[in-house]
């Protein structure tokens, strides 16, 4: 496991920072984590979960 900060997360997403945060809010995308009072990160096999359900829902439809 391992963590990773929004940059890589919009490289692997192709999401912009703001729809990160909306889908978020909405329940679709994975949790940030705090490590201190001005860091987040998010667990990297979470974000690969949810990109492979992205796939995964896309192929079926």
């Amino acid at each position: 496991m391992r963590f990773m900060k929004i940059k890589e997360v919009k490289n692997l997403t192709s999401l912009s920072t703001a729809e990160i945060y909306r889908r978020i809010a909405a329940g679709t995308f994975p949790k940030q984590i705090h490590l201190g009072p001005k860091s987040v990160a998010w667990i990297d096999a979470e974000v690969m979960a949810w990109a492979e359900a992205q796939i995964t829902a896309s192929r079926i439809q």
